[in-house]
């Protein structure tokens, strides 16, 4: 069996496609947001409409730009981790 690196290497490892089941407090939370909307676009102009379709759309992007940021400094730190764990300290190190 292949190490993890080399499944990643090999394109047998696509991180961003590994779903989680949503857990029943992250979809009361998705409800809750889908009904607020949903308030609110009945209330909005068309052009209101609009204007909220866009923000929502540049919330979209920030927060994907967001996740992206937080799982690569995660990464790093458990990269760091795990060196700190058997690298450092078999060389010696406190």
């Amino acid at each position: 069996m292949s190490n993890i690196i080399e499944e990643l290497f090999y394109g047998n490892l696509e991180p961003q496609e590994l779903t989680t089941e949503i857990t029943p407090k992250l979809k009361k939370k998705l409800n809750e947001l889908v009904k607020k909307e949903e308030e609110l676009s009945s209330k909005l102009s068309e052009e209101e409409k609009e204007m909220f379709a866009n923000y929502v759309s540049t919330y979209n992007e920030f927060s994907s730009i967001s996740i992206s940021d937080g799982f690569v400094s995660g990464f790093r730190f458990g990269a760091r981790f795990t060196y700190d764990t058997f690298v450092a300290n078999s060389k010696g190190g406190v």
